[in-house]
């Protein structure tokens, strides 16, 4: 599903969310307000425990991680939303295990992006975003209350005032590709959690996510 999110539909897309929370609700039934999120087993050394419900993470990786962060929930029937990343694709989203059928793509924010942003939050459970502009103390204070009070997991490509904790590429490498030929055999990244002055680390193969199988180390 996507909502183009412009101020010239801004209208039109209240009613969609509208719309999408009395389904989502509908089938989903109660939100998850203190637990967390499941991730696939890869990632287990980062949070053993998975994401935790009405937190912001901040991810310093690329979108291909992203997915693969949210492809655990979504295998489980949670409701995904993309927010102001128009280069999502449904295609790669679908490859990670993420179901397109609980997937809300808006590609575009809008001016009042925080306000956008929200009320995703009290739809969905989880969103993945790409802020079209930094955000203030105050605001991030304010998002954070909604998360909390909703059960809305948030994970922001980049930086994130007050975030849980930060996930980042310290090292990947691409296995099987030559000077234009070859086969992709595997992409391991190694990937690294900061929460606190902790800090933990693990091996992803994404190409291998992509397949279905996974693999991860310390």
């Amino acid at each position: 599903m996507s909502l183009p999110l412009s101020s010239a539909s801004a209208a039109s897309a209240a009613d969609q969310l509208r719309e999408l929370q009395e389904r989502i609700h509908l089938l989903q039934g109660r939100r998850n307000k203190e637990g967390m999120y499941p991730l696939l087993p890869c990632f287990s050394p980062l949070l053993p425990s998975g994401l935790r419900a009405g937190s912001a993470y901040s991810l310093e990786a690329p979108l291909s991680v992203a997915m693969a962060l949210l492809a655990g929930a979504s295998a489980e029937g949670e409701w995904c939303g993309v927010a102001g990343i128009p280069e999502f694709g449904a295609e790669a989203a679908a490859g990670f295990g993420i179901s397109l059928e609980r997937l809300v793509l808006v590609p575009d924010l809008g001016e009042r992006w925080l306000v956008t942003l929200s009320a995703l939050a009290d739809v969905l459970p989880l969103v993945l975003l790409r802020a079209p502009a930094r955000a203030s103390g105050g605001d991030a204070s304010r998002l954070a209350s909604r998360l909390r009070e909703r059960g809305c997991t948030l994970i922001v490509l980049g930086t994130w005032p007050q975030s849980e904790g930060v996930i980042r590429v310290e090292a990947a490498r691409w296995d099987g590709l030559g000077e234009g030929h070859g086969h992709l055999r595997s992409h391991p990244m190694q990937l690294a959690y900061s929460n606190r002055g902790r800090k933990r680390t693990a091996v992803v193969d994404l190409a291998s996510l992509r397949s279905g199988t996974g693999s991860a180390g310390r």
